[in-house]
C-alpha cells in the first residue's frame, strides 16, 4: 500500500533517513575487521553493540547469518534496528538492511531471500502482498488469515503480533477540538455542513478502503454531505501540520505518528470499525524458524511491550527530538531490560 509506505515521513525526512544510513556504512566501512554490530551511530560516532539483559546469548546463533529488512520511514527503521540488536547480541551474524524503498521492496526481498527477517503490519500483508479487497475483522482473526495465506503460498511465518495498531485515523487540532467537541468519526454527520472539512493525502482520496468509501460507512457522501471544496489533498507530511493549525477540521493521520501528540492532534475513535488493522509481527521464512525456533522466543519476549503509546513516543524522538532511530531502538530495549 503506497500510502502505508508513506507514513510518518516526507521528502525531506526520506532524504535525511538514507543520509544516515549511508554515514552508517561509511563509519562501518572505516571500523577495523571482525567488530560486528555496525548500524547503531549518533552524531558523536559509533555507539558500542548492547548486551545481553533478560534476553540472552544463544549458542545455537552463533555464527547463523540472519539479514533483517525494513522500510524507509521513522516506524519501520526504529523497528528494523531493534530487530537487528536484539539478534545481534543472541549471537546472529547479522546483516542490517533497513530503509528499503517501500512495502513492495522489502516483500521483494523477502520473497527472492535477500531479507530473512521484517516486522510489517498484518493489514498490508492481508490488503497489499496477498491482494484481498476488504480487511478480516478482529485483530487475531486479521493475523491468523494473514499467516495462515502466507505461510501456505510462501513458506514465510507471521508471529504472533504486538498490540501495536497502525492504523488510519482522523485527528482534529486544538482548536477544532475544543470547538467542535467531538470524540467519535459518527459525530461528524451531526456537524454543520461548513464544519466538515478535512485534509488527505492523494491516494487515500482514491482508494477503495479510503476517504469516499470512509465517509459513506459514517453515513456521508463525497460532493454532497461532504463538499468537494471542503477537501484538501495533501503530501502525507503537509497533513498533520495543516490540522493542527486548522486549515481543516479533520485531517488524515496513522495513530502511531509521533506527530500527534507533539501538535496536540486529538485522534477520533473509528466507532464503526472502517479501517483495517495493522498490527506489527515479525515474519520470518519457514526454513529458518524451524532451524532456530529460539526466534520466536526472543521476539516472544518483545512484541506484548510494543503498544501504540510506546511507539508514538519512540517515533516522536525521531521525528520531533532529532534523534537516531537505532539509537531510540537501542535505548528503549535496555531500558525494558530486555538488553543491557
Amino acid at each position: 500500500m503506497k500510502s502505508r509506505d508513506k507514513k510518518s515521513f516526507d521528502k525531506k525526512s526520506l532524504a535525511t533517513s538514507r543520509l544516515r544510513h549511508l554515514a552508517v556504512l561509511a563509519i562501518c566501512a572505516a571500523m577495523v575487521a571482525g567488530v560486528s554490530g555496525c548500524g547503531l551511530q549518533n552524531a558523536n560516532g559509533f555507539i558500542a553493540p548492547a548486551g545481553p539483559g533478560s534476553i540472552k546469548k544463544y549458542d545455537s546463533l552463533s555464527g547463523v547469518k540472519i539479514t533483517v529488512g525494513a522500510k524507509d520511514f521513522t516506524e519501520q527503521l526504529i523497528l528494523g534496528n531493534m530487530l537487528a540488536t536484539v539478534l545481534q547480541t543472541a549471537g546472529a551474524d547479522v546483516t542490517n538492511r533497513t530503509n528499503i524503498a517501500g512495502s513492495n521492496g522489502l516483500r521483494n526481498a523477502q520473497l527472492n531471500g535477500t531479507v530473512d527477517i521484517s516486522a510489517d503490519y498484518t493489514g498490508t500483508g492481508w490488503i497489499s502482498y496477498l491482494l484481498h479487497d476488504n480487511p478480516v475483522k478482529g485483530e487475531r482473526e486479521q493475523w491468523l488469515a494473514t499467516a495462515k495465506e502466507d505461510k501456505a503460498k510462501n513458506k514465510l511465518i507471521w508471529l504472533k503480533p504486538a498490540p501495536l495498531n497502525n492504523t488510519y485515523a482522523f485527528a482534529m487540532g486544538p482548536a477544532a477540538t475544543k470547538k467542535l467537541k467531538i470524540t467519535k468519526l459518527s459525530q461528524i454527520k451531526d456537524l454543520p455542513v461548513d464544519q466538515r472539512t478535512f485534509c488527505v493525502e492523494d491516494e487515500f482520496y482514491s482508494r477503495n478502503d479510503g476517504f469516499g468509501p470512509m465517509l459513506k460507512a459514517y453515513g456521508l457522501k463525497l460532493g454532497d454531505s461532504v463538499p468537494d471544496k471542503q477537501v484538501t489533498r495533501l503530501d502525507t507530511g503537509v497533513v498533520y501540520n495543516s490540522t493542527a493549525e486548522g486549515k481543516c477540521n479533520f485531517g488524515e493521520v496513522f495513530t502511531t505518528d509521533g506527530r500527534i501528540p507533539a501538535l496536540k492532534l486529538t485522534s477520533l475513535e473509528d466507532d464503526k470499525d472502517f479501517f483495517p488493522l495493522y498490527n506489527v509481527t515479525e515474519i520470518i521464512g519457514e526454513k529458518l524458524l524451524t532451524a532456530h525456533p529460539e526466534l520466536e522466543k526472543i521476539f516472544e519476549m518483545i512484541n506484548p511491550k510494543l503498544t501504540n503509546e510506546v511507539m508514538l513516543g519512540l517515533n516522536a524522538q525521531v521525528d520531533v527530538g532529532g534523534k537516531e532511530p537505532a539509537l531510540v531502538a537501542r535505548t528503549w530495549l535496555q531500558d525494558e531490560g530486555l538488553l543491557s
